[in-house]
């Protein structure tokens, strides 16, 4: 059974003969009934503050975990930015690497039609020169066939 402040209050006590000082008994019990009334008052305001710290808690609760998931949806994200990245750059890599050889390959193929246009111009050369040089023979004979006509025939060749 629970005793409140106005059970103390109102309780009565027989009298008897030789019995306690009733005034004394009654004074007592009004500082009882006092002090329960302040532990009440006091128990009720702890039961309010235990309810209201542990709303907050809860709060704090709920928040850590909100905070938990989104540091780890954060971390997500950056390991995810980081794999892009990487694979990205894996991928400019290997696009400068094909460009890179497409370019070497096609100046190897620029310098070696560069040398064939000049083993073809050389033999072009030599072929002109040859043919040149026949040209030139050809008219020193010519030239010489004429002296020779000139010397072979009587009184020479003055017609003017």
């Amino acid at each position: 059974m629970r005793i409140t402040p106005l059970d103390i209050q109102q309780k009565q006590f027989p009298m008897k003969f030789r019995g306690f000082d009733v005034e004394e008994v009654y004074a007592f019990l009004e500082i009882i009934r006092e002090e329960m009334e302040d532990l009440l008052r006091e128990n009720a305001n702890l039961k309010e503050t235990i309810q209201r710290l542990e709303s907050q808690i809860k709060e704090f609760r709920d928040m850590e975990t909100t905070l938990r998931e989104t540091l780890l949806t954060a971390q997500q994200m950056v390991e995810d930015y980081k794999t892009n990245a990487r694979k990205e750059a894996e991928l400019l890599v290997k696009e400068a690497e094909l460009k890179a050889d497409a370019m070497l390959k096609d100046t190897q193929e620029k310098v070696i039609k560069i040398h064939e246009d000049i083993v073809d111009l050389k033999g072009i050369r030599r072929h002109f020169k040859e043919e040149l040089k026949r040209m030139v023979e050809g008219h020193l004979k010519m030239i010489e066939f004429d002296k020779e006509r000139e010397e072979e025939e009587p009184g020479g060749m003055k017609e003017e």
